[in-house]
């Protein structure tokens, strides 16, 4: 019990978070690392999951491709990139993106390809091109599982990012990393502590982001009113 007891001090005193190495710097450098990382994900997974769920084709490729990444190891493929590109910033945030990119690329295929067809084939019906399409009607309507797979690759970033202290960057891990080189678990505890805590309280703000965007619940319009008055004139039986 000493251990947590030792752990609870450090994070209570106040002396403790301030300053370059002090615990709200340490929170700051690794939400900045992990924003980068789900930042750098989405802007490869989320064009390239629309893309093929629009055009339902490479979807074999597609699982071959999250199947493989999701097998990789980040620790093995932070030391490879530290081998290839040497020390920085570089290969941790390589390694997160990777990480990031399976669940980001399978949430928006999976939005895609579940949009009502009534919708697409409304939407198409109006002359509307298919980036229109795309842009304008599956993408907004495929945003619950879309903000789903964002929330699942945020919560893996977040707690691999303390990697990035393995290779001499700041962050949460830095407590790890540093109390075993000192023998000092308390500050390995620390560290575990941390990262749990933001990792579920970015969670939990992200959890109430797919709520909001729920389908059928009116907390964000899903489908546009336009599309909608356009269906019910479509589908509206014919009056004597």
């Amino acid at each position: 019990m000493s251990l947590f007891a030792d752990a609870w001090a450090f994070i209570a005193d106040p002396a403790n978070w301030s300053g370059p190495t002090g615990i709200a710097h340490r929170i700051a450098e690794h939400l900045w690392y992990s924003l980068l990382a789900v930042a750098g994900a989405a802007a490869i997974a989320v064009p390239l999951g629309a893309v093929i769920g629009h055009t339902r084709r490479g979807a074999v490729v597609l699982v071959g491709v999250v199947n493989a990444l999701r097998s990789l190891p980040t620790l093995g493929l932070l030391t490879f990139l530290v081998l290839l590109l040497g020390l920085g910033l570089i290969p941790p945030l390589v390694a997160l993106v990777v990480l990031g990119i399976p669940p980001l690329l399978a949430g928006t295929y999976a939005g895609i390809v579940n949009v009502d067809d009534a919708v697409v084939d409304a939407a198409r019906s109006m002359g509307m091109t298919q980036w229109q399409v795309l842009s304008r009607v599956e993408l907004p309507n495929a945003r619950p599982l879309l903000l789903g797979g964002l929330r699942s690759a945020t919560l893996q970033v977040i707690a691999t990012a303390t990697v990035a202290a393995y290779v001499n960057l700041g962050g949460l891990g830095r407590y790890i990393f540093d109390g075993l080189a000192l023998y000092r678990y308390d500050l390995v505890l620390v560290g575990a502590i941390l990262v749990a805590v933001l990792a579920l309280v970015v969670d939990g703000l992200l959890a109430l982001v797919v709520w909001v965007s729920a389908p059928g619940s009116h907390r964000l319009r899903r489908t546009p009113r336009w599309v909608s008055a356009e269906i019910s004139r479509r589908t509206a039986l014919p009056t004597a």
